[in-house]
């Protein structure tokens, strides 16, 4: 059967065995195939057809449209350093990664594309980060622009929102970029979360997307994808559900943000890809792994592994994630870090939480003051990373900032709280 050990079974028939055959693509998950699986001696065959999403192009390759889903990653380098993104976006493209993503945070970071444009073959996506003028200055060189729109409201905050996505739109067009709505849990517009219930965190993101595509469709620009990620795969099968459910023709790019560091990582993205790939949701996927630097192909590696054992049938659907032992998040480093010695503090939290293992409490590791001030707040205890020092939470409460080598007799102190108040 091979695949990854602990996982048999059959998103058809849990505890089947199945093998799949395809449709008339050869690639793996194109339009359709055809599922055959054997159960307690019965054998059934399902077609199961992908959704019937639009093409979107992107540099050399297409999505949706019944193309194969393409693996994505993203450098960790600091962009401004054209050397070393360079030499890590072609080992992302060499270890078949459909689309590298860059980070751009300054105009000295959009500065540096021409030079990595002309030192790597790969299709390049930029993440505009929070000041979307510069779209401008990077898209003659990259063939996607990603851009979130719970960050659109911080730069030129008394600018509509529809203003600066009419700007990127006219931008993408302009230069023959495909564009990305990427949808984060930790990062939605707070006017749009005030509408929905506290406990919602869904609700908040299913609307901020649909009403991006709305606007992007009503201005004529419909060369995009959307994705809508969550540190949680329970919630990224709903949310992506949802938005399947009323918008089939929109691509979708499929992640769990900050799954963590291998294995677990990787078991919780594939559980969402399970579920979401099997439903023929997913036009693009990345595994998101807190890895060094030199690792970081590793993404790719596991992507084009779940994706085969999809392909082959060797999948299990699974119901409930069951959050009832220690869950440990964590991003997967990119340009936007501040200090390296943030993967080995994750692995260190890891370590030293590993005598919590039997207690269902959250413990999310950030690495920079972008995404993890946000993305923080719905973990039992955070961390986020500066540059030197770390903050920790406890929810969306401050409990204050430590230096790195203060920070994990902290952690643990507060761990034995939450422990010690549920006994």
């Amino acid at each position: 059967m091979g695949g990854i050990p602990g996982w048999p079974g059959s998103a058809i028939f849990p505890g089947a065995i199945c093998r799949q055959s395809f449709g008339p693509s050869s690639g793996p998950w194109d339009s359709f195939c055809v599922v055959r699986c054997s159960l307690a001696g019965e054998t059934a065959v399902v077609e199961l057809k992908r959704n019937p999403t639009r093409t979107v192009r992107i540099g050399s390759i297409s999505i949706g449209g019944g193309h194969p889903i393409a693996a994505q990653s993203m450098t960790a380098t600091h962009t401004q350093n054209v050397a070393a993104t360079v030499e890590q976006a072609n080992a992302l493209h060499a270890a078949g990664a459909g689309v590298v993503r860059i980070a751009v945070d300054s105009k000295k970071d959009a500065a540096a594309l021409q030079a990595i444009r002309a030192g790597t073959p790969a299709n390049l996506a930029i993440d505009l980060q929070e000041n979307y003028r510069l779209a401008l200055d990077v898209a003659p060189y990259v063939d996607k622009l990603r851009y979130n729109p719970g960050h659109l409201y911080h730069h030129e905050p008394t600018k509509p929102w529809q203003e600066k996505v009419r700007f990127i739109a006219g931008v993408a067009e302009e230069h023959d970029c495909a564009l990305r709505v990427g949808v984060n849990c930790g990062s939605v517009d707070p006017a749009k979360k005030e509408k929905f219930a506290e406990d919602d965190s869904l609700g908040p993101m299913l609307a901020s997307a649909l009403e991006h595509c709305e606007l992007l469709d009503a201005i004529g620009f419909t060369r995009y994808a959307v994705s809508l990620k969550d540190s949680d795969p329970q919630k990224v099968i709903e949310v992506n559900r949802r938005f399947a459910e009323v918008r089939p023709d929109v691509p979708l790019h499929l992640g769990v943000t900050e799954a963590g560091m291998p294995p677990d990582g990787i078991i919780k993205t594939r559980i969402a890809f399970e579920q979401l790939i099997s439903r023929g949701i997913g036009d693009t996927v990345r595994v998101s792994l807190t890895v060094p630097n030199a690792q970081k192909p590793e993404e790719i590696a596991a992507a084009h592994a779940i994706l085969a054992d999809i392909a082959a049938g060797r999948v299990r659907s699974v119901v409930d994630y069951g959050l009832s032992s220690l869950n440990i998040i964590s991003c997967p480093s990119c340009s936007r870090v501040e200090n390296e010695a943030f993967i080995e503090l994750a692995k260190q939290v890891k370590e030293m939480t590993a005598y919590a293992k039997d207690h269902a409490i959250t413990i999310a590791v950030m690495g920079c003051r972008v995404n993890g001030p946000g993305e923080t707040d719905d973990a039992d205890l955070g961390l986020w990373c500066g540059p030197t020092h770390v903050n920790l939470k406890r929810r969306s409460a401050e409990l204050g900032a430590y230096s790195y080598d203060a920070i994990l007799p902290k952690l643990r102190e507060e761990l034995d709280k939450i422990i010690g108040g549920r006994a």
